[in-house]
């Protein structure tokens, strides 16, 4: 009826919607901002200026910066995860799925802004942080497994040292790339990246 308030689960929507759109325009201005000045550099009245919020509303959401990098630190995390299942359904043989996956590497590093190299040592920081992250190391590894299991079921792979030393093969070169790139001025990322593809498939292949 008319003028009759609406029903309260309705109401309780509504606020988590607005929370969630709130959280989401403090995230976008942090990135932006992150990208523009760097992390270091970036205040927190910086995002709350660029997101048009008060500055208790950021600490509503976020207790600090650190804790709203973390969070796109997340997301960047989950952005590998995608690209490594992406890469997995090319129709291609496993040595041009591992040659992709490092050229992916590099093209996210070209592309990404200043701030990329802080916010990659952050999003291998909660890869495998212990406690409440764990599962997400864990997907990052049973990424790379799948990868490898891929080229083991087609023949491509050689099955001398098992799944999980070709796996860890994989991963440590991906972060020994991400460590030097993001620790090293003039860190020739893309040639090294090819490199490591090469001798990688070299080793692995049957």
């Amino acid at each position: 009826m008319p003028g009759l308030p609406p029903p309260q689960g309705h109401d309780l929507g509504r606020r988590e919607r607005r929370k969630l759109e709130v959280r989401t325009r403090i995230r976008e201005a942090g990135l932006a901002r992150f990208e523009d000045r760097g992390i270091e550099a970036t205040k927190v009245q910086d995002i709350c200026a660029r997101a048009d919020i008060a500055h208790k509303t950021f600490f509503n959401h976020f207790p600090t910066k650190r804790h709203l990098l973390r969070e796109i630190a997340q997301d960047s995390l989950g952005q590998l995860l995608l690209d490594i299942e992406e890469i997995r359904k090319l129709s291609a043989p496993a040595r041009d799925k591992i040659h992709a996956f490092f050229d992916r590497i590099a093209d996210n590093a070209e592309a990404a802004g200043p701030m990329h190299r802080e916010l990659l040592t952050e999003m291998v920081h909660i890869a495998h942080e212990p406690g409440t992250q764990h599962q997400q190391a864990q997907q990052l590894h049973d990424a790379f497994s799948a990868l490898v299991a891929d080229g083991l079921e087609a023949g491509e792979l050689t099955d001398r040292y098992g799944s999980e030393v070709l796996t860890e093969m994989l991963m440590g070169a991906f972060y020994v790339l991400m460590f030097n790139w993001a620790n090293l001025d003039n860190y020739p990322l893309r040639p090294h990246a090819q490199a490591t593809a090469r001798f990688l498939t070299d080793s692995m292949e049957t």
